[in-house]
């Protein structure tokens, strides 16, 4: 039954790959003027317009100064037609990479800037989407949200091969922006270390670790998100309280419920302080 199991995996991988190199139908073109931000959908093969996608400013992403100026420095260099990175943003959950992906559209959309969301599954279709944007004075944002994957995945080796390495040519007016929890997009796991070698003082890696790093080390620009401090955790509770019509400011009292919250959740992140504040003001402004 396992050598049954692992013929069909390889069996479906291989039909994976190559739906990406028959031809297919004609794909349908969108109307790029309904919508700035589009989600494709994989079984299909087309792209659907997100004509209300969630608008946030950059100013209210608070706690990753240093992140959204890099990220935001890549993303007007691209926009104006510079050259620019392919961008994997790494780190704690909650920290504000999903949200600074959709500040950036906000900010730029303008300019021409326009995001296309793409699940792990959709990326063996990394071909058609290049065709269907090569050519539009526009410039895309292929943006693949909460990144991770097996080496089995079709989808590891597609975008492997379009981030360095294929010999196709990447369409110059599209980029990949990933956001993951994982450093390295990839699980880790207790029998890759222990296949590391030693000679002498020097370490050689197991060659499954580095396949791990080789993924992540394709894009260009690598930033990576942490964990909030109390102090910019409370900064962020005060700035989407006052946002939501709180206007008393970070009183004793908010300030030990905001604590409690973050306690509960485990976690200090701008988002729990968004969810914080989002309690506090239901309950406590009026409508």
């Amino acid at each position: 039954m396992d050598k049954l199991d692992r013929f069909l995996s390889r069996a479906d991988g291989l039909l994976s790959r190559l739906e990406g190199i028959l031809p297919s139908a004609k794909l349908l073109v969108p109307d790029w003027q309904v919508a700035v931000a589009f989600r494709w959908n994989h079984q299909q093969r087309i792209l659907h317009p997100v004509p209300n996608f969630q608008r946030i400013a950059l100013s209210d992403l608070l706690g990753i100064d240093d992140q959204k100026q890099r990220i935001r420095q890549n993303t007007q260099q691209f926009v104006q037609g510079g050259t620019a990175n392919n961008v994997l943003l790494s780190g704690a959950r909650g920290t504000g990479k999903s949200s600074l992906v959709k500040a950036l559209l906000s900010e730029y959309a303008a300019q021409g800037l326009r995001v296309i969301q793409i699940d792990k599954q959709g990326l063996i279709d990394l071909s058609h989407i290049i065709g269907l944007v090569q050519g539009r004075k526009e410039r895309f944002i292929l943006y693949c949200d909460d990144l991770s994957f097996n080496a089995e995945e079709p989808g590891y080796q597609s975008l492997k091969a379009a981030l360095d390495g294929d010999l196709v040519a990447f369409s110059e007016n599209l980029l990949i922006y990933a956001t993951s929890n994982r450093r390295h997009l990839m699980p880790d796991y207790m029998q890759d270390n222990l296949a590391t070698k030693y000679a002498g003082d020097e370490v050689h890696p197991a060659e499954s670790v580095e396949e791990k790093v080789s993924l992540s080390e394709r894009f260009g620009l690598w930033v990576s998100f942490y964990p909030f401090s109390q102090d910019e955790y409370l900064a962020a509770a005060a700035h989407w309280l006052k946002h939501h019509g709180w206007m008393q400011g970070m009183t004793d009292t908010v300030r030990t419920a905001a604590l409690q919250w973050s306690l509960m959740r485990g976690s200090r992140s701008g988002r729990v302080a968004g969810q914080f504040a989002r309690d506090w003001c239901g309950q406590h402004v009026q409508g």
